[in-house]
């Protein structure tokens, strides 16, 4: 989320000793356009089964409804962080709600995958809008005694959200059609536009510079073609023209963007801070938990209700202790209590080491019931709730006090990107371990319920339970040994830079 440096200068007077008047009940406002925002990241995971029968949608399908989102998202938030400078932070919240519940209506009557993608991306545009707004609205509204309680609150309002958005969707998808996981958002939007044009203070930053709207396009771009290759390769093969044509026009535009953004005065993503040791080490662990979290999120709903055969209400309660052991250890402060005693390098290998730990069990321990699997998701939790406060405080340490916003910004951008890559990467790995192991009967089928359709026999389909399990358990050991190793990076460079500095006063 990106917050100037100059939202405390820019913000109007304090018309209270603590703030706004109504600061608690903005916050409030804040805090549940913030969740809504955040829910849609996971919410459509136990809509997979629903959108494949009633869709017809394909595996690949499912997951560009889910990677729209993330992707123009992620694309825009610099962007958006710097129109909002510019032109009002107020204005930009207002936009934000608007795109974001016209986004969500229209996702709610969609007939066809094609709809549905388009409609995700537009509200991927609102989500950017409102994710790089709501934090400055709650720095200017609060003053400084205040001001560190509010955004904890928020900052555990925002893990709740992630977390807990299969329980949510696996309730309404109980009672309801699935395009009522979109539908709820519009009155949270309607809520939020009366609350902010009645309640929230404009505000500007004194000097903005301008959107970087080429880096913007050529970030998204970049970023799509890469997905799209990887979400490509296991149906249509690792060589074909398709998979390394795309993966060509994403590697090329990155790497246009980068060099773009270095020769220009007003960059969305100000490439110097990847000179730092520090910065470059919290950066990939971010990436990386977000890639764990986001990839075996989708791979937990799938488990639950293909593997072991929960309906969607009962898939969403059981990943629900995901949540309550993050949002527990973050309100408690446990990881930041930790911080100071084992320092940074240990607190985040230590936690991503328990990330890996918690993915593993849930391959292995998980595989036949529920029990493992619980297991697995309280270790989870504590590897995100020690590793988050130790990964923020190295990015806030590593660059100058008047660039933090930027920082946050690039961080959350990046972590955006991470969850992406994780649907997408461990969804490839899924796709290609189910069709190598599937029988001849059905080969082919691009998903589990294709496959058990072309089954014929109850050898067969028992055939393709096992194939898809064995998906799903290959997927999460892969994701597992890539938050382990995220976080062995992420400590080393720590470590590096830590003694680096201490040895240079003495050069």
């Amino acid at each position: 989320m990106t917050v100037s440096t100059a939202d405390a200068a820019s913000a109007p007077p304090d018309q209270s000793p603590g703030g706004h008047p109504q600061r608690w009940l903005i916050l409030a406002v804040i805090c549940l356009a913030q969740l809504t925002v955040l829910l849609d990241n996971t919410i459509l995971n136990v809509a997979v089964p629903s959108l494949a029968r009633e869709m017809d949608a394909r595996t690949a399908d499912i997951q560009w409804m889910i990677n729209a989102y993330s992707l123009v998202q992620s694309g825009l938030l610099l962007t958006a962080g710097s129109a909002a400078d510019r032109y009002g932070r107020k204005k930009l919240l207002v936009a934000g709600l608007a795109l974001f519940g016209i986004g969500s209506f229209a996702a709610s009557m969609a007939r066809d995958p094609g709809q549905l993608i388009a409609a995700r991306a537009g509200m991927g545009i609102g989500g950017a809008l409102l994710m790089t707004t709501t934090l400055a609205v709650v720095v200017q509204v609060f003053d400084a005694g205040e001001r560190a309680k509010a955004i904890g609150l928020w900052g555990a309002v925002s893990s709740l959200g992630f977390a807990a958005g299969p329980l949510i969707g696996g309730s309404l998808l109980e009672h309801f059609w699935w395009g009522s996981i979109f539908l709820i958002n519009i009155p949270v939007a309607l809520l939020g536009l009366v609350a902010v044009v009645w309640m929230v203070p404009e505000s500007k930053a004194p000097t903005s510079d301008r959107p970087d709207l080429l880096g913007a396009l050529l970030s998204t771009v970049g970023m799509t073609g890469i997905v799209f290759a990887i979400i490509s390769g296991p149906e249509h093969g690792w060589t074909s023209s398709r998979v390394l044509l795309s993966a060509f026009i994403g590697v090329t535009v990155m790497t246009g963007f980068a060099l773009w953004e270095r020769h220009i005065p007003y960059p969305m993503l100000d490439m110097h801070f990847f000179r730092d040791r520090r910065f470059v080490g919290a950066v990939a662990g971010g990436i990386l938990v977000a890639f764990g979290m986001g990839g075996s999120l989708f791979l937990l709903t799938q488990h639950l209700q293909f593997v072991l055969g929960y309906d969607a209400l009962d898939a969403g309660l059981r990943t629900a202790p995901l949540a309550l052991v993050i949002v527990a250890l973050n309100l408690t402060g446990v990881g930041a209590r930790l911080l100071p005693k084992l320092g940074t390098p240990v607190t985040i290998v230590g936690g991503m080491g328990l990330l890996a730990a918690g993915l593993a069990a849930i391959a292995t321990l998980g595989a036949h019931g529920y029990g493992g699997m619980l297991f697995g998701l309280v270790v989870m939790g504590a590897g995100i709730a020690l590793a988050m406060p130790a990964m923020a405080n190295a990015i806030m340490s590593a660059i100058p006090p008047e660039k933090a916003g930027v920082g946050a910004g690039v961080n959350g951008t990046l972590t955006e990107c991470g969850n992406g890559l994780g649907v997408a990467v461990l969804g490839a790995v899924l796709n290609s371990r189910f069709g190598s192991l599937l029988p001849a009967v059905a080969t082919g089928a691009g998903s589990l319920p294709a496959a058990l359709a072309a089954a014929r026999t109850p050898e067969d389909r028992e055939a393709v339970a096992d194939a898809f399990a064995s998906g799903v358990e290959t997927s999460q050991l892969v994701g597992a040994a890539a938050v382990l190793a995220g976080g062995v990076l992420a400590a080393l460079l720590l470590s590096r830079a830590e003694r680096s500095s201490q040895e240079a006063p003495a050069a």
